[in-house]
């Protein structure tokens, strides 16, 4: 596992072992013992808060067809010329408010190599050193295409990408499995690929949410009188071309609800981060909450069951700006539960899966 401009590779991830193929010629390349590999994709993050930082990983994110697909001709003036004359600055301040100054480096980078850290155990746990796995980011450090052909040189036959988002989207699921098979159209000699689907109602992903919720609502002051699930908006239009990412993210407010026992208006579904003049899913969560407040909810719990890793848009936008809309309107207490991260009960959740979808790869170790 990797940071490539920070650090050197984890070599308890990393045991390639080399050597000659038998009767080769002796100028034959060495060539690595074969592997499975296991790569999880996250979203992604500058490299720091400055305009220019800001503003490459900003326009490599809002360059993505899968994000904004809007004709280019039409779109990028705009977003070149008058978007990211702007809005690096903004970005950059709200990345700053949430930095991990220790290790200089985005909250979201950190969290994922520890996730990464903890499934590597545990799959070598079941596996022995026979999976190697690592990181990557959509957009940002470290890349997928680096990442890939790293364990494409590293002997890795078959990798297993798995984007870590419990519903599937796609502007977030699409376009990390796109930029994969863009790596594998360079390599002369391609691994075997498959992509792990969303498990947004997997048992042990709701149960570990469930968990969080138990936990968050013992923990506070005052019990919240409603729990607001706020997951990441789309375009209404995507749900209309056939996007499956609203309808699976009200069946994980479901399940939740179901697990936790709760009645329905005890758990309630909202969509935040939404940009641009067209129609998106909602309701809007800033607003939602700003509603709640004023029918006399006053203290009430948000999570964000689609976020695998805690990052801008929740220590940023739901810790800051959404809290703020809330209590503005009349609220008294908010009760932000943190993302899945590292904790135990998602790793365990995330074994559970790698382990379902490395069937006939892989055995148990005896």
């Amino acid at each position: 596992m990797t940071t490539p401009t920070k650090e050197p590779a984890n070599a308890a991830m990393d045991r390639p072992g080399e050597g000659r193929l038998a009767h080769a010629p002796a100028d034959h390349p060495p060539v690595r013992r074969a592997r499975v590999g296991v790569v999880l994709a996250n979203l992604g993050t500058p490299d720091a808060t400055d305009y220019w930082s800001m503003r490459r990983y900003l326009s490599e994110f809002l360059s993505d067809k899968r994000v904004v697909d809007y004709p280019s001709w039409k779109w990028q003036p705009l977003l070149q010329l008058i978007i990211l004359s702007r809005r690096p600055f903004k970005s950059g301040e709200a990345y700053r408010s949430i930095w991990n100054t220790e290790k200089d480096e985005s909250p979201l980078l950190t969290i994922t190599r520890e996730q990464t850290r903890k499934v590597a155990e545990g799959l070598e746990g079941l596996f022995g050193d026979g999976v190697m796995v690592d990181f990557c980011m959509r957009y940002g450090n470290p890349s997928t295409d680096s990442v890939l052909k790293r364990m494409q040189a590293a002997g890795c036959e078959k990798i297993l990408f798995f984007p870590l988002y419990p519903q599937y989207a796609s502007p977030t699921t699409a376009t990390a499995n796109d930029h994969a098979f863009r790596t594998l159209m360079q390599l002369k000699w391609q691994p075997a690929l498959r992509t792990v689907p969303a498990y947004f109602e997997h048992p042990r992903y709701i149960e570990a949410l469930a968990n969080t919720v138990r936990e968050g609502y013992a923990a506070a002051e005052t019990p919240p009188e409603v729990l607001v699930a706020s997951y990441h908006g789309v375009p209404k239009r995507f749900l209309m071309e056939g996007d499956p990412y609203h309808c699976q993210c009200q069946k994980t407010t479901r399940l939740l609800r179901e697990a936790l026992g709760w009645e329905a208006d005890a758990v309630q579904t909202a969509f935040q981060s939404q940009f641009g003049p067209e129609e998106w899913v909602g309701p809007q969560t800033v607003e939602h909450v700003a509603e709640l407040a004023r029918q006399g909810k006053k203290h009430i719990a948000v999570i964000s069951p689609a976020f695998a890793s805690d990052c801008v848009e929740t220590l940023e936008e739901i810790e800051e700006e959404i809290r703020e809309a809330f209590i503005e309107a009349g609220g008294e207490t908010f009760t932000y539960i943190p993302c899945l991260n590292d904790r135990d009960d998602h790793i365990a959740a995330l074994l559970a899966v790698i382990e379902n979808e490395l069937a006939g790869w892989v055995s148990r170790q005896a």
